[in-house]
């Protein structure tokens, strides 16, 4: 059974283009009002408007995820003018492809600030709300780097490995301390073409196919059916968990 989202908010990072555009466009489709955070101003307008087009209200801020104050004044802004926050989509992220002998000390804090860190701030911010009203749902987006390691023959990407791990231990933890009322739960994606591919897709996505289960790169909507489930599906008996959406990668 799916409950009623009509009059419920979701809080998407990193919610202009990519992963968080289909989230947010999938969770629009289910009925949610939404807020969109991200530092990009062209991207995040289209996004409104596509979301305003399927019927719901959306909020839009530029914020840099990794400012806890920031969080804060956008969330009591959204519950100023939603009244409620119901979802938080902890999605905006960025990689490092460095390893431990080039990365700098600042990118490496810039790193986790953006991945991690921002986990945190949002969290902060709205859990408050989320315990006022009895009820809430957190999935955080981290990544299959965080169970590969992130280092390929090509690349380095310890920096942003380390972040995303960190992210399934954070969800583990918080599932505990904030349940039964608030459900906690994290993403890993796989290799996802989104309308801007990275250039290791752009340039050996034939090749990469090989290497999966399924014969095909990921696209924002396969990341965005997780989403939508875990923030729709009632009774819910899932918590702490973490979900791999990779098309079972078996060859990194």
């Amino acid at each position: 059974m799916t409950e009623p989202t009509d009059g419920r908010t979701a809080i998407v990072t990193g919610g202009a283009r990519g992963i968080g555009r289909g989230c947010a466009l999938a969770l629009a489709d289910k009925g949610f009002d939404i807020v969109l955070v991200d530092l990009l101003v062209d991207e995040i307008t289209r996004t409104r408007g596509e979301i305003e087009a399927l019927g719901r209200r959306c909020l839009t801020y530029n914020a840099d995820v990794s400012d806890f104050t920031r969080a804060q004044e956008v969330v009591d802004d959204v519950i100023s003018q939603f009244g409620r926050i119901d979802v938080l989509l902890n999605n905006a992220g960025r990689a490092m492809p460095k390893g431990l002998l080039e990365i700098t000390e600042d990118e490496f804090d810039r790193t986790i600030a953006i991945n991690l860190k921002s986990c945190f701030n949002w969290c902060r911010a709205v859990v408050p709300s989320m315990q006022a009203q009895g009820a809430g749902r957190i999935v955080s987006m981290s990544s299959i780097n965080a169970h590969s390691g992130g280092v390929t023959s090509a690349v380095s990407k310890f920096a942003y490995a380390a972040a995303k791990a960190g992210i399934l231990g954070l969800t583990r933890s918080l599932a505990k301390e904030l349940g039964p009322a608030i459900t906690v739960n994290a993403i890993c994606p796989g290799l996802i073409k989104t309308e801007t591919p990275n250039a290791v897709i752009r340039a050996r996505e034939a090749d990469l196919v090989t290497g999966i289960v399924l014969n095909r790169v990921g696209t924002p909507q396969d990341v965005a059916q997780v989403v939508a489930f875990l923030a729709t599906v009632e009774p819910n008996f899932v918590t702490g968990q973490d979900f791999i959406v990779d098309g079972f990668q078996w060859k990194l």
